[in-house]
């Protein structure tokens, strides 16, 4: 339980640290170097290990689990342009309903209940709700925000289907290692390309908050945390410790309005209630 609150802890940061640093460098940028820097971690620890081999038939998955990656964490950076770290870290973490519902129609034996089902109307209420605040922002430009709302939806959406991917492909059998170095190492390239074609390769500035902001993201969340996750997979049912993600967007609102003053209006508030009271519940299997 102590490792799963600082695990949510580190998540709920992690987008207001992109945010923060969007000044000095793009958010695709950031999180193109991020995802590189912790493949390229990832790997001293493969070499380390004594080297791994990759189950056969890990390569086209991986890298279909690559591009899913990155779109996702295109949505974020480019939805955090538009759209508040809270929102974010709310509409992002919708995940695990998507990917509840990918496994229902997908994978065997993954039949939502009732009570699941009752936590996905929840959720998407809850979508609604908070997606409605807004046309009632008076600080910025509604379109803006509802764009930004719109990307963090559609990045749950895509790390759903990462999820559903890899418990669909070979990439089940394989090595948390090997799963991490495929998502991180592809995603890296892949943002770093779509960066120098925007011309953000060039365009920043290596300042401490900078500099600050990459350790973190790339050594402390997209490196340690990841592989303590993955660690924690292998000791404890994951339906026990999943149900601790509802605590992570709570973090990231709390991060957001505490160090960048996001401001949250009743319904945010609301929806946000209703999105976390979905999460709890499509996380509780059935006896």
């Amino acid at each position: 339980m102590t490792l799963m609150l600082v695990l949510c802890v580190i998540w709920g940061l992690q987008q207001v640290a992109v945010k923060i640093a969007a000044p000095d460098m793009s958010p695709i940028m950031q999180t193109g170097l991020r995802s590189s820097i912790a493949a390229l971690l990832v790997c001293v620890l493969i070499w380390w290990r004594g080297g791994v081999s990759a189950p056969s038939g890990t390569f086209w998955p991986g890298l279909a689990a690559a591009v899913l990656f990155a779109i996702e964490f295109l949505c974020i950076s480019v939805g955090l342009e538009y759209t508040t770290a809270s929102h974010m870290s709310v509409f992002l973490y919708t995940a695990p309903v998507f990917t509840v519902l990918g496994l229902h129609w997908l994978v065997p034996g993954e039949r939502l209940g009732p009570l699941q089902w009752l936590g996905v109307l929840a959720a998407f209420a809850g979508i609604a709700l908070a997606f409605s605040n807004g046309f009632s922002e008076q600080s910025r430009d509604w379109a803006d925000m509802l764009l930004g709302d719109a990307l963090g939806v559609l990045g749950g959406l895509f790390w759903g289907a990462t999820t559903v991917l890899i418990r669909r492909s070979a990439l089940s059998e394989a090595p948390p290692t090997v799963t991490l170095l495929y998502q991180l190492g592809g995603a890296g390239v892949i943002l770093l390309v779509i960066a120098a074609v925007l011309g953000q390769a060039t365009s920043f500035s290596m300042t401490g908050i900078v500099w600050i902001s990459l350790f973190f993201q790339s050594v402390v969340v997209g490196f340690v945390s990841f592989l303590a996750w993955f660690w924690m997979l292998r000791l404890y049912l994951a339906s026990r410790i999943s149900v601790f993600s509802f605590l992570t967007p709570l973090f990231g609102v709390g991060f957001g309005v505490v160090l960048m003053d996001d401001p949250i209006g009743v319904r945010f508030a609301g929806g946000a209630t209703l999105v976390l009271a979905g999460i709890v519940m499509v996380n509780l299997r059935r006896r």
